[in-house]
């Protein structure tokens, strides 16, 4: 409850410190809080807020979770064979730093302004990122449950599901609470360049009208609602994983 009464007074704090800054600059430049709150309700009411959000966090989870799939495959397989990890770690470091902008253009280049194109380039951008995380830990399994592991003549399943799977689950999590943040970021992205709806598309339209509560608006939404999925879905998680620890 000590952490949760500090989060709280951090953004109140935060809140009061824009109230009184938007006093002293001209509302073009940085509307109040009032002004966002307004706009909000009548996107809302409107149900374009709804529709952008819902296409953005849709876009998201496809991709989020078809990169996590990918990149937790290929960093397990390069932790594990130190051949596959010579073969691949050169075109790994290449996609980990090519940057997202890149990847997505040529995306769209090469399947069209399609939904996806949307959901390669966002996977793309996100799966080498899993796969290292998820290539440390591979490497770091401990040779003395391994070894444990064979003197109890462990079967494959059992193997995976007793000894790999515990040690490998904090990594994991690690991988997909810094990759989420790392995507919702790049779908804005693409929708900005490419999507006829989202979140992203919203930011572009409104930064074409200069309306800037509408794009503190959007903003504000989508961080909080990746904020609450990483408070009430990834951080238990996060616990759940490192309880044999």
């Amino acid at each position: 409850m000590t952490g949760l009464a500090a989060r709280l007074a951090s953004a109140l704090a935060l809140l009061a410190l824009w109230w009184v800054a938007a006093r002293f600059a001209e509302a073009r430049t940085l509307p109040s809080p009032e002004a966002v709150a307004a706009f909000l309700v009548r996107e809302a009411q409107s149900g374009d807020l709804w529709r952008n959000v819902g296409a953005t966090l849709a876009r998201v989870a496809v991709s989020f979770c078809a990169a996590m799939a990918a990149g937790s495959a290929l960093g397990i397989v390069l932790g594990r064979s130190r051949a596959a990890d010579r073969l691949l770690d050169t075109p790994l470091l290449v996609l980990l730093n090519t940057p997202a902008l890149v990847i997505t253009v040529l995306a769209y280049i090469w399947l069209g302004l399609t939904e996806t194109a949307a959901i390669l380039a966002v996977a793309l951008n996100k799966m080498p990122n899993v796969a290292v995380i998820m290539r440390e830990g591979a490497r770091g399994l401990d040779p003395d449950l391994e070894e444990m592991a064979r003197a109890f003549r462990y079967d494959r399943r059992t193997w995976l599901r007793h000894v790999m799977l515990p040690q490998i689950a904090p990594f994991a999590v690690a991988a997909a609470r810094s990759g989420l943040s790392l995507a919702w970021k790049i779908v804005l992205v693409v929708e900005l360049l490419g999507r006829p709806n989202g979140v992203g598309y919203a930011i572009s339209y409104y930064f074409q009208l200069f309306d800037v509560a509408a794009l503190f608006g959007y903003s504000l939404v989508f961080s909080a609602v990746m904020l609450a999925a990483d408070a009430l879905l990834l951080r238990p998680l996060d616990d759940h994983a490192r309880r044999w620890r």
